[in-house]
């Protein structure tokens, strides 16, 4: 299958940057952090901003990338008032791609992942300050382990000696949570219990086992919901094996190297969105998503930098 060929590649393409051993989080060298928030500061030599005349953004990679850009438009409208400037929408196809895109100057908004942002923040400069969440302020989803009816596999037990189908390797639900949760509750590791396979994306985990090309998969279940929402797969085509605790959902941020005030007006803009009858509502509200909400990396993202700190994951983006 493709996408599991750009799976491999995605993950290839971080080997360097990931190592067996945990240390404390740390941005790449060729970023500061003076005030101690754990992201990288804005430069204070007016000669190291810039402020492009056209914003890109970017959402986190998705199966189907056209869906999405419509899904965004009315938003990247609003952003275009806002700021005064161009936005476009920058259809990613894999979170390597993503980060990539940030830390060479070719991205400057974005959304990623919950297991990709500690890397975006570490390697690519981000600045998240952005979180999706309900109107009553709660937020979050949870890491789910599936199969299909009929399986065979009634339990986390039976996983052993089969297929277990991943995303990618910096994907906290798709990997990282249930790497360590596999582990720590029920001794299983990868590669030991079970075969694990990537298939690059939650989408097409989500196919995969509706389909029963993977017997089983770690997905975020606001993706399967969304998904179900949409009718691309009913609810009766899985079984639920282990539901996670409540993790932070996508990241919202900005290139470190945005002059303040373009930064300012890009928050702006994310908090000023009318969300009443937009295409934005329409699809995220499926996952009981209805408003932005302000975050900071060193708190919210706290769970997932010690699921890293459990899988021995370290950044060196040097």
């Amino acid at each position: 299958m493709t996408y599991l060929k750009r799976a491999t590649s995605a993950i290839a393409l971080f080997t360097a940057m990931t190592v067996p051993a945990f240390a404390d989080f740390q941005l790449s060298d060729r970023y500061t952090d003076t005030d101690g928030d754990l992201v990288a500061d804005t430069p204070t030599d007016a000669a190291d901003l810039i402020d492009p005349s056209t914003l890109i953004f970017a959402y986190t990679p998705v199966e189907d990338p056209a869906v999405y850009a419509e899904v965004w438009a009315g938003f990247l409208d609003h952003m275009s008032e806002v700021t005064g400037k161009k936005v476009q929408f920058f259809p990613v196809q894999s979170n390597a791609a993503q980060i990539e895109a940030m830390r060479a100057g070719r991205l400057h908004v974005a959304g990623f992942n919950t297991g990709s942002n500690p890397l975006a923040v570490a390697c690519g400069g981000l600045r998240p300050f952005a979180m999706m969440a309900a109107k009553d302020g709660s937020f979050g989803y949870e890491m789910e382990i599936i199969t299909y009816p009929g399986s065979g596999i009634e339990e986390i037990a039976d996983l052993k000696g089969g297929q277990l189908a991943f995303t990618t390797e910096t994907s906290n639900s798709g990997f990282k949570a249930p790497s360590a949760i596999l582990k720590a509750d029920f001794g299983m590791v990868a590669g030991t219990d079970f075969e694990p396979v990537f298939s690059g994306k939650h989408d097409n985990s989500i196919l995969g086992v509706a389909n029963k090309d993977y017997p089983a998969a770690a997905i975020a279940n606001s993706v399967m919901a969304r998904m179900i929402e949409r009718d691309v797969v009913t609810v009766d085509q899985f079984k639920n094996l282990y539901t996670s605790q409540t993790f932070p959902t996508t990241g919202y941020g900005m290139a470190h190297n945005l002059t303040p005030e373009l930064q300012e007006k890009v928050r702006e803009a994310f908090f000023s969105f009318d969300w009443e009858g937009s295409a934005l509502a329409e699809e995220f509200g499926k996952s009981g998503e209805e408003q932005f909400i302000e975050i900071t990396f060193k708190k919210d993202w706290e769970v997932i930098r010690k699921i890293d700190d459990a899988n021995g994951v370290s950044y060196n983006c040097q």
